[in-house]
């Protein structure tokens, strides 16, 4: 038994796979000659700014990473064939994936100087818009927001919004401001008032292990990234800020769903214990009741948590494949859900691989 149709919650685009003019063709002309560009270098091409590397560019080969689609047999050409429509909706066709919500360049934009960041960080949200254009119904490339202002991801939020973006994301260990800080409100209540959904995506929160390629660490760092997120998890919900804009929704990306039964319940449990102690902010609600109002987490596989979702609430949860990464379910992302029915059940397997994404990013039913 299967869907007739499934939705990939949290699927990528790398900084690599982007069109290396993308910056210097559409930066103001005063950004143009300081624009984040691709150099051809001896061990292979590089984005650079300012004379710092902050990325590598177009084919990966050598480097030790094989993507999915590559595992697949799928001769990529260039490095680039995520931020191909054509090529990426051929790819999903071949998945049986209907459409896919993108999340962009997992570290941002790594560029110092602060205003030809936040130029940057224009040009590839409304770049973002026009890859979307390609096939509205199936492709939700997210927003990216900058991290080094709360004012400036106000301002943003509030462009990206109005220019027709689905969703944004924040990047949760980027700023120096932490997410609890009254210096957001202003976001919130911009991503609030718009119903745009907000998106905590893992990557980094680590003190003790590092992304060491060929290291132990490596496989130890990518361990235990999904559950750095539960800080900022926590922070949302008890400093009020889901409470105060009840139109505000959070996404916990590629968080998986193992650990949050328990997680839930400690946080009732110390709701229980402190709130009427806070003198700050003291919750209405237990944290679990806001969590299932307005907050969404996204797995790939998940066989401690999938029994357990109805803990978790089956209108919180969406699946993903986490194309183009290399554990990503691409090419067998139906084979994946198959196998999400047979535990789960049709009906709740339906919401979590199709609707409840739909409904959060109003794409097409």
């Amino acid at each position: 038994m299967s869907l007739d149709r499934i939705v990939s919650a949290d699927d990528h685009m790398d900084l690599h796979t982007l069109p290396p003019t993308l910056f210097r063709e559409r930066l103001p002309a005063g950004f143009r000659e300081r624009a984040p560009r691709v150099e051809e270098r001896e061990d292979g091409a590089v984005w650079t700014v300012e004379g710092q590397v902050i990325g590598s560019s177009g084919s990966q080969k050598g480097s030790g990473i094989v993507w999915a689609y590559e595992k697949a047999g799928i001769d990529d050409e260039d490095g680039r064939r995520p931020a191909d429509p054509a090529r990426r909706l051929r790819d999903m066709d071949l998945d049986g994936v209907d459409a896919q919500v993108i999340y962009g360049p997992p570290v941002g934009l790594p560029v110092a100087d602060l205003e030809l960041k936040d130029a940057c960080v224009r040009v590839y949200n409304d770049w973002a818009l026009e890859f979307n254009a390609h096939d509205p119904e199936r492709l939700c490339l997210l927003a990216y927001l900058p991290t080094h202002s709360p004012e400036a991801a106000a301002a943003e939020a509030e462009r990206i919004a109005a220019a027709g973006h689905r969703g944004a994301m924040l990047g949760l260990f980027e700023s120096g401001v932490p997410v609890f800080d009254p210096a957001w409100e202003r976001l919130w209540a911009v991503a609030g008032e718009a119903r745009l959904p907000m998106s905590f995506h893992f990557g980094g929160g680590t003190s003790l292990v590092k992304a060491r390629p060929g290291s132990w660490m490596m496989a130890a760092y990518v361990s235990a990234l999904p559950l750095q997120l539960d800080e900022g998890l926590a922070a949302m919900i008890f400093c009020g800020a889901l409470e105060r804009h009840p139109g505000l929704r959070l996404v916990v990306a590629e968080c998986g769903l193992g650990w949050l039964p328990y997680f839930l319940w400690r946080m009732d449990l110390m709701f229980e214990t402190y709130n009427e102690q806070t003198r700050d902010y003291a919750l209405k609600s237990r944290p679990s009741e806001i969590f299932r109002e307005q907050v969404f987490v996204t797995f790939q596989e998940d066989p401690v948590g999938v029994p357990q979702i109805a803990q978790i609430g089956i209108d919180n949860v969406m699946w993903a494949s986490d194309y183009p990464h290399p554990n990503s379910t691409f090419p067998a992302s139906r084979r994946a859900v198959d196998a999400l029915i047979e535990v789960a059940g049709e009906d709740v397997a339906r919401k979590i691989a199709c609707e409840n994404a739909v409904r959060l990013y109003g794409l097409a039913g």
